[in-house]
């Protein structure tokens, strides 16, 4: 058996090289840990700093136990670790960064399999784009939301509430006080955030392509489920190694296109779109902005969760979970499309109940008939654009406006709240400079908060059209991803103040009122450009002369594609 596993190549034989190998990792193992057991890498994501990971080192714990108890040898692997609400300027500058460091760690280290642990927003994805590129049997262990807190009587959504409730201070409705008094009440537990952001939208859509245990998604994180499934999921990354299950062999087409299914029908984040497509481009999967509308664009949104509703993680889970909601849509899914466990997805849905009818939809009396991400395209952007129409307010989704637009974030901050800005409720806020390459890191900032005096008179909406991204907990009107963006040569730079725009989501249009003569005469002004990133040295450099656009993935462009697990050279 030693002779079939990757770690024998380290471990095996009696020169010099082995005995090294051997000799040094030995630190209280058995004498056999070396004699044809499967060592397991569980990649910890655990962070102090990353405040919705900190507790998977108890989680790593439990996986531990069962990677021993299926005859495997665990070991711990700490890599890098994102908090989305810490890291300045945005997390998403290195999710690529943390993807290629845990690749080059799992494919440089003697290990058979691994086991993925992360919660906050990029350290799934990251994991799996770096265990899709060096192809070794693994599967994610999802962190799981926190429990649900609640200020003056009433549930808070983590994430949701502080874009609403800062929002109330700046229109006036609430005091300063009561704002900074709901910080202790809003992070109740361990976990990330319990709203249907894009923490809890990678782990569902981890599940839906197969690379979870079955129902494991969701599971509150002070839910000792949790950790029970953690241990079977030990024990399951031995099962992938001696069979040779990869993610390669698990994720395909088909399981994207389930993905696609879940994201719709859960209401999850505009952020699953960048992910699954620099995912999909690490396996070599054919994937495009066009299949997320093809199909998802009318599949019905059946649970009710901030942001797009009204309940949270922990009533997702105690309703049923994942494969209730999978279960109303079945006809839509792919049955060929398996899991980790070597069964399709669909087998893991029988007997799948929906416990309160409130949190969960049925198929035939769902929250909105057609509730998937749409693709915008039109001249404002060529290589197209998203919205997310379950969370956005019906009567702007078709519209008509002038624009009034700032050149940076900076730029932005320091006049949208000027007295003289010369804004109506009926105004398309668009914001540039804030793509990929322009910012750099494509941070979510495209759901901009509106202007004060409108908030003022009462307006909570309107049109906004930006080339960054938003939080998955974020709501609103909002135009995102544009592609080109704007510091890649997009028209999203030539937008002056005053040109009309309009957006028409059911006919999937995006428009900038300007003849295509005056358009290609026009240059991007000084502030604009002055507004892009240049930087000197580093990470950041290399991000910027290598990042791809928002409509294929924003992944590196050597990146694309996959290396395998075989190591170059030997040590010597």
């Amino acid at each position: 058996m030693a002779a079939e596993l990757r770690s024998a190549q380290w471990y095996g034989g009696t020169d010099r090289n082995a005995y090294i190998h051997r000799a040094w990792m030995r630190r209280g193992l058995p004498h056999d840990a070396f004699s044809g057991r499967p060592h397991i890498a569980i990649a910890n994501t655990a962070s102090d700093l990353t405040p919705c990971n900190a507790h998977l080192g108890e989680v790593a714990r439990s996986v531990r136990d069962g990677v021993h108890e299926a005859g495997g040898i665990p070991l711990e692997l700490p890599v890098v670790s994102l908090g989305e609400t810490q890291v300045r300027p945005t997390a998403m500058l290195w999710r690529n960064m943390a993807a290629m460091a845990a690749e080059e760690m799992f494919r440089a280290n003697p290990v058979d399999g691994l086991v993925l642990l992360g919660g906050c927003d990029k350290t799934i994805p990251a994991l799996l784009m770096a265990a899709a590129s060096v192809d070794l049997p693994a599967l994610v262990v999802p962190g799981g939301p926190m429990l649900t807190g609640t200020f003056r009587g009433a549930p808070l959504g983590c994430g949701t509430d502080v874009w609403r409730l800062s929002e109330e201070v700046r229109a006036g409705e609430m005091s300063e006080q009561e704002f900074t008094r709901s910080e202790s009440s809003m992070i109740r537990s361990r976990g990330h955030c319990n709203t249907m952001g894009t923490a809890s939208t990678m782990a569902v859509l981890a599940e839906a392509l197969g690379m979870v245990l079955p129902g494991l998604a969701g599971t509150p994180a002070p839910d000792s489920r949790l950790l029970e499934s953690a241990h079977e999921s030990g024990r399951l990354a031995v099962e992938l190694v001696h069979e040779g299950r990869t993610p390669s062999h698990v994720v395909t087409a088909a399981s994207f296109r389930n993905a696609i299914v879940a994201l719709a029908a859960t209401g999850g984040s505009t952020n699953a779109v960048v992910h699954l497509l620099a995912l999909a481009g690490r396996l070599g999967v054919e994937l495009s902005l066009d299949d997320f509308d093809r199909v998802g664009a009318d599949v019905p949104l059946l649970v009710d969760l901030l942001p797009a509703g009204r309940f949270l993680m922990d009533d997702l889970y105690r309703a049923g979970g994942l494969a209730a909601v999978l279960d109303q849509v079945r006809d839509l899914l792919d049955p060929a499309a398996r899991t980790v466990t070597g069964r399709p997805l669909v087998d893991h849905l029988d007997g799948a109940r929906i416990w309160d009818p409130e949190v969960i939809r049925t198929r035939d009396a769902p929250l909105q008939p057609a509730a998937g991400i749409a693709v915008l395209r039109g001249n404002l952007a060529p290589s197209g654009a998203l919205i997310k129409p379950a969370a956005a307010s019906p009567e702007l989704l078709r519209h008509r406006g002038r624009a009034v637009v700032f050149d940076s974030i900076e730029d932005f901050h320091a006049r949208i709240d000027a007295p003289d800005l010369d804004v109506d409720a009926d105004s398309v806020l668009v914001l540039r400079g804030c793509g990929p390459r322009g910012y750099p890191g494509m941070p979510e900032v495209s759901n901009m908060p509106l202007p004060r005096k409108l908030l003022e008179r009462g307006v909570r909406d309107m049109v906004r059209i930006c080339d960054g991204r938003m939080s998955g907990t974020a709501y609103g009107t909002v135009v995102l991803h544009v592609a080109p963006e704007a510091a890649a040569g997009g028209p999203l730079a030539l937008v002056q103040n005053g040109d009309w725009i309009s957006l028409d989501v059911e006919g999937r249009g995006l428009t900038l009122e300007v003849p295509d003569a005056e358009l290609a005469a026009r240059t991007p002004n000084e502030a604009t450009v002055a507004g892009y990133a240049a930087p000197r040295r580093g990470w950041e450099r290399l991000y910027v002369d290598h990042v791809l656009q928002a409509d294929t993935g924003a992944d590196l462009d050597f990146l694309v594609g996959s290396s395998g697990s075989e190591v170059s050279r030997e040590s010597h």
